[in-house]
């Protein structure tokens, strides 16, 4: 009988994320949590006698949150240029898991036609002893792989 090693789960702590935004690539070493989530949109497919439903897949989307220290003007800048310009801003994030200790190696995934949905303009918090932080939700319109974890044996 096979079991996993504890020393092969990936520690979220270790990885770095970058975003090319205009050509100019951004260190995101103010992350504190990024995720992103590919979510197949379905249409219902009912077929004469049977009583299931069935789906089909029909495309999909992608969406995901960027957690922060809130330290950074870059996102609100461009959600200020949005607003006074009409001008959106896409851009492409890669983010790379590495733990050195797990035999599952890296996996590096990048993010295509990233697109913000929402900043907080501005922010204050007197009741808290933690550091400010801001959720940035985004979309974007394709990802691919540039490594892949070594498959565990």
């Amino acid at each position: 009988m096979t079991f996993f090693k504890a020393e092969d789960a990936i520690s979220g702590k270790l990885g770095t994320a970058f975003a090319t935004i205009d050509g100019r690539v951004e260190e995101l070493f103010y992350a504190k949590a990024i995720e992103a989530t590919a979510e197949k949109n379905k249409v219902e497919v009912p077929i004469l006698g049977k009583t299931a439903t069935a789906q089909r897949s029909v495309g999909w989307s992608g969406t995901g949150t960027l957690t922060i220290y809130y330290v950074s003007p870059i996102f609100r800048r461009m959600m200020l240029n949005y607003v006074k310009t009409g001008k959106d801003t896409y851009f492409d994030m890669q983010i790379t898991n590495e733990d050195p200790t797990s035999a599952a190696g890296a996996q590096t995934a990048t993010l295509i036609g990233c697109n913000i949905d929402s900043v907080i303009v501005t922010k204050l918090d007197t009741s808290s002893d933690d550091m400010l932080e801001e959720e940035i939700p985004f979309t974007y319109n394709d990802f691919d792989y540039v490594d892949e974890f070594n498959q565990l044996t």
